[in-house]
């Protein structure tokens, strides 16, 4: 008997490159036995090195494609990178609850590109009225070290974690961080703190490895695996590829 798969969604953007984006949520959930749903936030020109524009989608499509996906499909989990702001988001993330109120939404908050590029533009990172609301709204929020201190300029990462946590769990990804190199650490919401160490691969740095670590975080949860458990996992599937080439695009599967 075949045993059906989960469906997942990704809402983010195109990358041609494959590396990172819809192509490379899509790559990690069918590796990972799920049927990945996609939603396009942005149409990028890009490679694996060097990031050129961002067209942003156009909020109604979106918005559409969402309803028709819930419509025909099952849809208990929701992965979103890249998104054109925080007001945009916060629509998108309403639309969502009210298609599945219970949806587990993982956002990965993509502020910039490797290459630089700012994806929120001159959105200043001390006016995001909408950033509390979008925290109330998600299960887990999936931030490395440049971001996370990004997210609220007025207070220090440690107030920004506490702050983070009293609204929903935070995985905060170590690829980044000064100290211990790898090592992520999950927040519960209001709750226990649980330390991830990399394991002794030979990594190499790989474009769209969040993208990757967020997509297989929501694949595992979407195949029953509970929080903890599903972000070990993503953490172990996305360093096989970080070691699975020594250029910076990876392979699935």
């Amino acid at each position: 008997m075949i045993k059906e798969r989960p469906y997942v969604l990704s809402i983010a953007g195109f990358d041609p490159s494959g590396g990172a984006g819809l192509t490379a949520d899509s790559k990690t959930m069918e590796a990972l036995k799920c049927v990945g749903l996609s939603v396009c936030t942005a149409n990028t020109v890009q490679n694996d090195i060097s990031f050129k524009a961002c067209y942003w989608a156009d909020l109604p499509i979106m918005l559409a494609q969402i309803k028709v996906l819930f419509e025909r499909f099952p849809i208990e989990f929701v992965k979103i990178g890249i998104v054109e702001n925080w007001l945009v988001l916060d629509t998108l993330l309403s639309a969502l609850l009210l298609q599945e109120p219970t949806v587990k939404i993982i956002l990965d908050p993509v502020l910039s590109a490797s290459a630089s590029y700012q994806f929120h533009g001159d959105e200043p990172c001390d006016k995001r009225e909408f950033l509390d609301k979008v925290l109330e709204k998600i299960y887990l929020i999936t931030p490395n070290f440049n971001e996370i201190q990004c997210l609220y300029t007025d207070k220090n990462t440690e107030a920004t974690i506490a702050h983070i946590v009293s609204k929903t769990h935070l995985l905060l990804k170590g690829g980044h961080r000064q100290d211990s190199l790898g090592k992520d650490v999950l927040y519960h919401f209001n709750g226990a703190v649980v330390e991830m160490l990399p394991g002794n691969g030979n990594y190499t740095e790989k474009h769209g490895s969040g993208c990757v670590l967020s997509s297989s975080i929501a694949s595992f949860l979407a195949l029953g695996f509970p929080l903890e458990s599903a972000c070990l996992k993503g953490k172990n599937y996305t360093e096989k590829v970080l070691s699975s080439t020594t250029n910076l695009l990876g392979y699935h599967g």
